[in-house]
């Protein structure tokens, strides 16, 4: 896909990774951007259209559907990070939340979006995930647990919506410099530089995106004798 031309749905679009997309697109020459949050009063980026969404909330994923026909390109980028070891007091229902926004959330706007791309000559659907999708934290049980079944609903969606046409994407990326992760300590992506890195990765045909050396270095280490993941954290 050319972004040239594409009219594009990013969710949650008001700051951080989803706003630097927005940017991004309208840089690249997208026709159209539709901005989605929770509040599209916080989408301030002149040029793109604000639209009401709450990815946990069916009436809003059908409203903007009914408003969006004319989208080639979906951004899958809203998601929460509650935090809490597996054994902490509240873990479970921080982990419920996260699987709400996180999993469920992004296959419902999936599911309701396929058949928007498929009579957009298939178009691109874009899941953002995580370095975390292949290692887990103690102190971000939940997010890494959520995101790890984010890679493999994505890598199911792939085989599904091949037929349509659909070029599904998955993102991988460590941590960026955004709200979400303001109080960790470790080195930090700039979010424009992951979301141009992922628009070239559409424009390449590309299935899968490691954004950032991070998430390189993470996948490289998945094969490694012992695994990443079963490493020891520093």
């Amino acid at each position: 896909m050319n972004i040239k031309g594409s009219v594009a749905f990013v969710t949650g679009a008001n700051r951080g990774l989803g706003l630097a997309f927005a940017k991004a697109l309208l840089a690249a020459g997208a026709s159209k951007v539709y901005a989605a949050a929770r509040d599209p009063a916080s989408i301030t980026l002149p040029g793109v259209q604000a639209i009401k969404l709450d990815v946990t909330n069916a009436d809003d994923i059908a409203a903007a559907v009914k408003a969006c026909g004319d989208v080639t390109l979906v951004i899958n980028n809203a998601g929460i990070i509650r935090g809490g070891t597996a054994l902490a007091q509240g873990t479970t229902e921080n982990m419920r939340a996260e699987f709400e926004t996180n999993v469920y959330g992004l296959l419902a706007v999936s599911k309701a979006f396929a058949p928007v791309l498929a009579a957009n000559n298939g178009g691109v659907l874009v899941n953002v995930l995580s370095a975390l999708s292949w290692v887990s934290f103690p102190t971000s049980i939940g997010y890494s647990a959520s995101k790890a079944a984010a890679w493999s609903l994505t890598n199911g969606l792939r085989q599904e919506l091949r037929a349509q046409g659909t070029q599904v994407v998955a993102v991988h990326v460590g941590y960026m410099d955004t709200d979400m992760v303001k109080d960790v300590q470790a080195p930090k992506s700039n979010p424009s530089d992951v979301a141009n890195t992922v628009l070239q990765g559409i424009e390449a045909g590309d299935l899968e995106v490691l954004a950032d050396a991070i998430s390189r270095q993470v996948k490289a280490g998945l094969s490694a004798q012992p695994g990443v993941y079963l490493a020891v954290p520093a």
